[in-house]
């Protein structure tokens, strides 16, 4: 089992905005161990279900500070939050549809889904945040 840690190699150094991505990565190590543990796949729903909810939330926060604060690459960035809820959402029709329960490889798409966009986009959008608030 794979657990996220929070360190300052994910600090986009926005307290603000680091504070929602503690909170995702907590989500997600949550996940991790209640399918790691074997847990009604009632509650590892409700759980990847928390997961995207808070991700959406946390997606349109950083699109305000964003708008408010005129940053250049805005579209892009929303429509990479759009990619990600997006592919979020089908997996969870998926899994609900099939029956089938969260696999190792799902665990590490979101992982995946989570850990780059931080390392990526949100590198980009901190740096620019950090200097203009």
């Amino acid at each position: 089992m794979k657990e996220l840690s929070w360190s300052n190699t994910l600090s986009v150094e926005v307290d603000e905005i680091d504070d929602d991505h503690r909170k995702l990565v907590g989500l997600f190590n949550m996940l991790n161990h209640s399918v790691e543990d074997g847990d009604d796949p009632k509650y590892i729903e409700a759980v990847l279900e928390e997961l995207i909810t808070c991700t959406a939330w946390h997606f349109r926060h950083e699109e305000r500070l964003m708008v408010k604060y005129g940053y250049k690459d805005y579209e892009e960035h929303y429509s990479e939050h759009s990619k990600l809820i997006e592919s979020a959402r089908e997996l969870q029709q998926t899994l609900k549809q099939e029956g089938h329960q969260i696999s190792n490889e799902n665990i590490e798409f979101l992982d995946n889904w989570l850990t780059e966009h931080i390392l990526v986009d949100d590198m980009r959008l901190g740096s620019f945040l950090a200097q203009v608030m």
